[in-house]
């Protein structure tokens, strides 16, 4: 059985948001910590990388014993917060097989529509999640194809530039969780701090 590392970007600032999505109450708890609860029932080890008032999520949230990487070059994109993910598990003691990656802004994610994707781990695994056919989260990345994620991963495209040029396997997620994220808060639009 393959060992497969929960990996929760949770870095960026939230500029049309308003604030760090990390830092935001949704249903009674921090996004940060939903989407560290919901790989937690999934996976083991789980990594949450934290960039935009990283301090004040790490005193604040509740992260259920995850592995908190900080990520300095936050606001350069996503990438670079996936970049810092894939480089500490490279790093972990002991093998991690994958890692099943999720963003901190996305509610309605649940441990069914994580466990259908995990369910192909292996080091040459590459999966997504589809919802109507339309690709999302999580994003299953094999060990083995973590250099080249992050070699190729810019802006806020992660490894979107990398799953175009190999064959990925489209896990159907449909109805299984609502792919949507937060962009703005509810009713309307929110200014950059």
């Amino acid at each position: 059985m393959s060992t497969v590392a929960g990996l929760v970007l949770a870095a960026g600032g939230g500029r049309r948001y308003g604030m760090p999505k990390a830092l935001v109450e949704y249903g009674g708890s921090l996004l940060v910590e939903r989407a560290v609860r919901t790989a937690r029932a999934v996976c083991d080890p789980v990594l949450v990388v934290l960039g935009a008032r990283a301090v004040d999520v790490w005193r604040t949230a509740d992260l259920d014993g995850a592995t908190v990487l900080a990520n300095r070059d936050w606001e350069t994109g996503m990438a670079s917060s996936l970049r810092t993910g894939l480089q500490g598990l490279r790093g972990w003691p002991g093998r991690v097989d994958a890692a099943l990656v999720t963003l901190v802004d996305m509610p309605g994610m649940t441990p069914e529509a994580l466990r259908a994707v995990a369910a192909h781990a292996g080091p040459t695994a590459l999966a997504v999640a589809t919802y109507d056919g339309v690709r999302g989260h999580p994003v299953l990345l094999g060990r083995e194809h973590w250099a080249g994620v992050a070699a190729t991963a810019t802006g806020d495209e992660g490894a979107r530039r990398y799953l175009a040029a190999h064959a990925v396997t489209e896990v159907d997620c449909t109805g299984l969780a609502d792919p949507v994220d937060l962009d703005v808060p509810p009713g309307g639009v929110a200014s950059a701090p």
